[in-house]
């Protein structure tokens, strides 16, 4: 390596340090070289991760320190082999012309299964990219001319009582329970084309009770936070697919918020659906966490606390 590639070290090798204490081994760069002492399965490893990464960066791709996160979970998974691979397709280009592609297996079959399918359920942790990557597969489907319309909805599980002393109509109420998804939507397309195909009503950001008695062609249609629907609202949803339609499902059956005595749509579809065609599911688990290395660790508790319970 030259002094040029250190850029992929981070800030104060922030990058290296990740990888350091990820595996764990000792990394001690000097200018243009960098020495690795530990085991050497480990050595192997993270020699591999920055083999690999260096040669990305040369290719023109800017390698930070989510890169080094996949990395080094498929490094740990075994299935470091692929890494390179997931770089070879770019989904789309965001709103200050980044390239969007996929990170790490899991989020790679999720994309597979959108494209192959009329109805992908995301199952799994937040930090997945679920939502990110569902809304990134609307936006390329509505720029390609394969639909018509964005439908992005989710259940708001407090547009009730809790909600009722605020101003405004129900989509305004529930409003702050959709941000994820404008969040999203700025990201790919910008906030001001956002705003102008918003008002176009060729995207509809809403609530999930807007869904009721209508039929969803040529559109493709977001379930956000499906963890948090009933049996019925669940049903309802599915069941206003119409032609040349795609419908993605998303939620973490781990964070349900529903009231007591209800049962999670979610959780349903699971048992009676999984074998249908035309319907795909995608299970992440937090391997596929993408954010801050400490939110995998945080679900890994989370689920080991979980199953001590049952």
């Amino acid at each position: 390596m030259n002094n040029d590639d250190a850029v992929i070290f981070g800030s104060n090798d922030s990058n290296l340090l990740l990888l350091a204490e990820k595996f764990p081994i000792k990394i001690h760069p000097f200018g243009n070289r960098v020495d690795l002492a530990g085991d050497p399965q480990n050595v192997n490893l993270v020699f591999q991760i920055l083999k690999i990464l260096n040669h990305l960066q040369h290719s023109g791709i800017q390698i930070g320190q989510a890169d080094f996160v996949s990395a080094a979970q498929m490094a740990q998974a075994g299935t470091l082999e692929y890494f390179e691979d997931l770089y070879n397709e770019i989904l789309i280009r965001d709103a200050k012309g980044k390239p969007i592609r996929v990170r790490n297996l899991g989020q790679r079959q999720y994309i597979q299964t959108i494209k192959k399918n009329d109805i992908t359920f995301g199952i799994g942790p937040a930090g997945t990219g679920k939502t990110y990557l569902a809304v990134v597969m609307a936006v390329a489907a509505l720029k390609k001319g394969r639909v018509q319309k964005l439908i992005l909805t989710r259940p708001a599980v407090e547009a009730g009582e809790n909600l009722g002393f605020l101003p405004g109509d129900l989509k305004e109420k529930v409003d702050p329970y959709l941000r994820p998804i404008y969040d999203a939507l700025y990201s790919v397309l910008g906030s001001d084309q956002t705003n102008r195909l918003l008002e176009r009503e060729v995207i509809e950001v809403a609530p999930l009770a807007y869904m009721r008695g209508r039929t969803l062609d040529q559109a493709f249609c977001l379930l956000d936070e499906a963890q948090n629907t009933t049996h019925e609202q669940m049903k309802m949803f599915l069941t206003r697919l119409g032609f040349g339609s795609k419908m993605v499902v998303n939620g973490d059956p781990t964070q349900i918020d529903l009231p007591r005595h209800s049962h999670s749509g979610l959780l349903q579809v699971q048992e009676i659906l999984r074998d249908l065609p035309h319907i795909g599911f995608v299970d992440f688990v937090a391997d596929d966490v993408v954010r801050n290395p400490v939110v995998a660790e945080i679900i890994r508790a989370y689920d080991q606390v979980n199953r001590s319970k049952e």
